[in-house]
């Protein structure tokens, strides 16, 4: 009996060792294939692959249609505002310099300066939102929709819609991640590990962006 509960106490050390030191690639034993990569790190590789295939889909999709369509936005229907776009673009690029900065900062254990790049980059996804929200429905000057383009009515909305709200969710989930890290960071519970696994998703999204952007707006 004395050995079970011992055997038991054993596993008890080893598991909450484990825990401690997770997001630490240090306290992984070398695999053939991953390295020492941490299991949140290839978790997170997994599904950012994964996902890549849903964009991948939605794209392919989104030729094949305009592709073989006779007239791709109809009468009445208007043009996508690039010089605008451009610029959320450009901001969530900084976005993804910012991040960088964050994680360089974690791992040096600038703790201040990690968390001031991380509520930066959680701004910059903030004002993307914005300005996508603005392009949908209008703020400060009428939307998409007041001008015409309205879901359903033609694959060129359709297609629109469908692929640029799919990348804004991903926005959106991305800056609620930030947040939720940075309060962890803030209380001592995040450390670098934690923050770059968070820039993996968020390049991710910045990366998809630029493809998006440039299949749907810019191609003619």
């Amino acid at each position: 009996m004395t050995a079970v509960k011992l055997t038991e106490r054993q596993a008890f050390t080893v598991s909450t060792s484990v825990a401690e030191h997770a997001g630490h690639a240090s306290a992984w034993p070398r695999d053939a294939q991953f390295g020492t990569a941490t299991a949140g790190k290839i978790g997170m590789w997994i599904f950012l692959l994964s996902d890549a295939l849903s964009f991948a889909g939605l794209l392919i999709a989104y030729g094949v249609l305009r592709g073989g369509a006779a007239e791709w936005r109809h009468p009445g229907e208007p043009s996508l505002g690039v010089n605008f776009t451009a610029g959320l673009t450009f901001l969530l690029i900084c976005s993804s310099v910012t991040m960088v900065l964050a994680f360089a900062a974690a791992t040096e254990g600038k703790r201040r300066q990690a968390a001031v790049w991380l509520a930066l980059t959680a701004l910059g996804g903030a004002l993307f939102l914005t300005g996508q929200f603005q392009e949908y429905f209008g703020i400060w000057h009428p939307g998409l929709t007041e001008e015409g383009l309205v879901f359903g009515q033609s694959a060129y909305a359709s297609t629109f819609y469908v692929i640029t709200s799919f990348h804004g969710a991903h926005v959106f989930a991305g800056t609620v991640y930030i947040l939720a890290t940075l309060v962890q960071w803030l209380r001592g519970r995040a450390t670098a590990a934690h923050v770059e696994l968070l820039g993996l998703f968020w390049h991710f999204v910045d990366l998809v962006w630029i493809l998006v952007f440039t299949f749907v707006y810019l191609i003619p």
